[in-house]
């Protein structure tokens, strides 16, 4: 067993470099898929978003200011 643990440390070193290479990568592609997934999911309410936006324009403009100088 003693033979095989400096090839064991170089397997651990080897294993720590790669995953210390890779890991940006995957954090990135983690969030790319979350923000796609989540335009994904608010994507179908666009339509009531813009009539409520609509409507909110309209009581806006029909109101009467709050005070006049």
């Amino acid at each position: 067993m003693l033979l095989f643990l400096p090839f064991l440390l170089l397997r651990l070193l080897f294993k720590a470099a790669v995953a210390l290479f890779v890991l940006p990568f995957v954090l990135i592609a983690v969030m790319i898929g979350l923000a796609v997934g989540l335009v994904a999911m608010f994507l179908p309410l666009l339509p009531l978003a813009f009539l409520v936006f609509c409507v909110w324009a309209i009581v806006r403009l029909a109101s009467r200011p709050a005070f006049a100088r």
